[in-house]
């Protein structure tokens, strides 16, 4: 059975996931969870501004149901004029994610090591930092 959608939640798991991953050395497995936990709160930034989702299964619409790679730029576009387009100057630019996939995750672990995932580890960071922004404008914080 699938759970519903809950990507801010989701976000918060990939994040803390990366980061014990990456701490151990484990760079294949934290550089997958560093484009998930992004991708999630991409998303989770979407949804709280407006994105269409599921009523059910919290799914988005098929157009936004992209890997972070893809996503980047949707959703530069998607939240440019919306209440959460302020985001926008704490995304880094160009896109770190370009040149990672989501199908690296059937390859070879020696492909991976604290270089080539640092790049995406701060990329995520930035991004985990999209959460703090949403709670504080939000007056959660």
């Amino acid at each position: 059975m699938a759970h519903p959608a809950d990507f801010a939640d989701a976000h918060i798991r990939h994040w803390q996931d990366a980061e014990r991953l990456f701490l151990a050395g484990r760079w294949a497995n934290a550089d997958q969870l560093y484009g998930l936990s992004a991708e999630c709160e991409l998303k989770a930034v979407m949804v709280a501004d407006g994105m269409p989702v599921d009523a059910t299964t919290g799914k988005p619409a098929w157009k936004y149901r992209k890997h972070v790679d893809t996503l980047w730029g949707i959703f530069r576009v998607f939240v440019q004029g919306r209440q959460t387009g302020h985001l926008l100057r704490h995304l880094p630019q160009p896109n770190p994610f370009a040149s990672r996939s989501v199908d690296n995750r059937y390859a070879n672990g020696v492909h991976f090591n604290e270089q080539s995932v640092g790049p995406h580890r701060t990329a995520a960071r930035r991004i985990h930092n999209f959460y703090y922004l949403r709670l504080k404008v939000n007056g959660h914080v």
